[in-house]
């Protein structure tokens, strides 16, 4: 069939006919045409898209065969647990040498004076103190090994991981202290875990740690560490009672004098001992060992990996405390990648000045810290037209987030979100939160204000620090999660509260090499927590959503019956837990 046949059937105008067409028409008709066209080619080549999830939506976890109603993750090798992400880093000190070789031996550990811009450490020169201080500490009496416990009491700062460093690359165990625990748990937590050196930020946590000694409370503690200057009185005092009070300064050049070959764990090998403050009795010590914490942090690297890939050119602002598991897990997945870690200055209210000055790309948040920013944000909108227009622009966000789309170059971003963005420094790309359950109605507000990509997971320090982790491209609310590639996760009928897998409700159980090894020198309370099968029993209720995510149900026995005598229910905490008026309460 000839050419000038098929396009008349198909009713197209010949050739002859478009160049016609267009020269019929006026040259402004015709820059027109080229403005839309290009405008049209740009949009098309730069218009917004959106992130694909690892996996199908619909069904982010699937059933364990022969495992009682056990789910796992449906990313990654589903017939196997992963325990490491990388091979070359299976110990936290390998994860931090990893860190200093593909970094270059980039900046690693910053801090800031009042006013000032961040001062960084190179990778190298924190392995290189980690080493004179590990071998200072084996000058004065610490041995290496695990059997060996080194106390650290202080507020977020380079020298807490520098200590942390020196510990690992000798084999020692990291034991957290941090005030909040009170003096009484303290006293029990050195007893407990036969510390004998203690390394304290300030000098009065170190007369704290005096006063039990002079008490005849903690006769195994010998020595105490300081990382800020302190006076003679305080060396005195240490020494009446027969405690050694050293700088940290002076242990580091002991251990230059006299330097030790590093003697680097095994993957097997306890890494830390974080204590748990319970509502009654003394704290539990959840022994983690280094497999632990390098299979939690591998299941989320696993999870984010299409998504999200960490680089040497990430900063951390750490603000979170360092005695708790989230925040170390965080740090973690950045030292392994050569990035940066960045402390504020110690004073929460200058946060955001922190913030600024520092510029970082990942940040760990609370739910009490988001809702304390959406109160803010929506506090300013101090007229009727201004939060209307906030939440309208809140809307056409959000209507992206649902489809998928996250940035922060919009319209609405130059007219509303971009101050926001702006004061937690401008460059943040990912919000992890955990800890407690985070609002609904707030986690969908921040990810479209912040634009940038906001997980929640779920987790406790037995199971390291996260056991559920949201999927990318799923930014829905009112759920944790599914199954990290590191544990299985199951429920069991939970007869007391009512709760029964029937219903697809019940106690969330975790297994897996995340799990932890036991509390130290507590076989009850660990035999509580594990069952003979190695499933570690959380003791928070859940529930499997449709697309099989892990919803939670944390019936708290301190908060719960001042929340009923709101609502006007009565009864104790058991009657109140199976009460299903409730029930209907809490799903309102």
């Amino acid at each position: 069939m000839q050419t000038q046949e098929i396009l008349r059937i198909l009713r197209l105008p010949e050739l002859s006919d478009l160049g016609q067409f267009f020269r019929s028409l006026s040259a402004t008709t015709l820059v027109s045409m080229g403005a839309l066209a290009a405008i049209l080619a740009y949009w098309l080549t730069h218009r917004p898209k959106a992130l694909q999830p690892p996996c199908n939506l619909l069904m982010q976890s699937e059933e364990v065969e022969d495992s009682g109603g056990a789910r796992r993750s449906v990313i990654g090798d589903c017939t196997q647990l992963l325990t490491h992400y990388y091979d070359d880093a299976r110990t936290m000190y390998q994860v931090f040498r990893r860190g200093l070789s593909i970094s270059g031996n980039g900046p690693c550990l910053g801090f800031r004076k009042p006013e000032q811009p961040y001062q960084w450490l190179s990778y190298q020169e924190v392995a290189k103190r980690a080493e004179f201080l590990g071998s200072g500490l084996l000058q004065h009496d610490c041995k290496v090994g695990t059997e060996q416990f080194i106390g650290v009491f202080a507020q977020n700062r380079p020298e807490w991981i520098i200590a942390e460093l020196a510990c690992y690359t000798y084999s020692m165990v990291v034991v957290p202290l941090y005030d909040t625990l009170g003096p009484g748990s303290i006293r029990y937590i050195i007893n407990t875990a036969d510390i004998c050196t203690v390394i304290v930020d300030k000098p009065h946590k170190a007369i704290l740690l005096l006063e039990h000694v002079e008490r005849k409370e903690t006769p195994g503690l010998k020595l105490v560490i300081l990382m800020e200057p302190f006076d003679d009185a305080l060396r005195e005092r240490g020494k009446k009672c027969g405690v050694d009070i050293k700088s940290m300064q002076a242990i580091e050049d002991s251990g230059q004098e006299n330097h030790r070959v590093p003697v680097p764990p095994r993957p097997d090998d306890l890494s830390i001992v974080c204590f748990t403050s319970g509502t009654t009795g003394n704290p539990k010590g959840a022994m983690l060992t280094h497999g632990n914490v390098v299979a939690d942090f591998s299941g989320f690297l696993k999870v984010t990996e299409s998504q999200w890939a960490p680089t040497c050119a990430d900063v951390h602002f750490s603000y979170l405390p360092l005695a708790h598991m989230f925040e170390r897990m965080v740090q973690s997945v950045v030292y392994c990648h050569g990035g940066r870690v960045g402390f504020f200055q110690g004073d929460i209210r200058l946060l955001s000045d922190d913030m600024k000055a520092l510029r970082p790309t990942i940040f760990p948040v609370v739910p009490r810290l988001l809702n304390r920013m959406y109160d803010k944000i929506f506090h300013q909108a101090d007229t009727s037209l201004k939060r209307w227009l906030l939440e309208f622009a809140a809307k056409r966000k959000q209507a992206e987030v649902r489809s998928g789309i996250i940035r922060n170059n919009s319209i609405w971003d130059e007219l509303f979100f971009n101050k926001i963005q702006a004061s937690l420094g401008g460059h943040v790309r990912m919000i992890v939160t955990g800890a407690a359950p985070a609002s609904p109605t707030v986690l969908g507000f921040l990810r479209a204000a912040l634009g940038c990509q906001v997980y929640e997971g779920y987790g406790q320090t037995e199971c390291t620090a996260g056991c559920t982790f949201t999927t990318p491209g799923d930014w829905t609310s009112g759920h944790v999660g599914a199954p990290l590639p590191c544990n299985h996760i199951k429920l069991v009928d939970a007869e007391e509260l009512n709760y029964w897998t029937s219903k697809g409700e019940g106690e969330i159980c975790v297994k897996g090499p995340n799990v932890f090894k036991g509390y130290l020198k507590d076989e009850d309370r660990t035999k509580e927590a594990l069952d003979s099968d190695g499933w570690l029993h959380t003791g928070d209720i859940g529930k499997w959503l449709p697309a099989f995510l892990v919803g939670i149900v944390v019936p708290d026995p301190e908060v719960m019956p001042c929340w009923a005598q709101k609502k006007g229910i009565e009864g104790n905490y058991q009657e109140l837990c199976k009460s299903k008026e409730s029930e209907c309460h809490s799903s309102e």
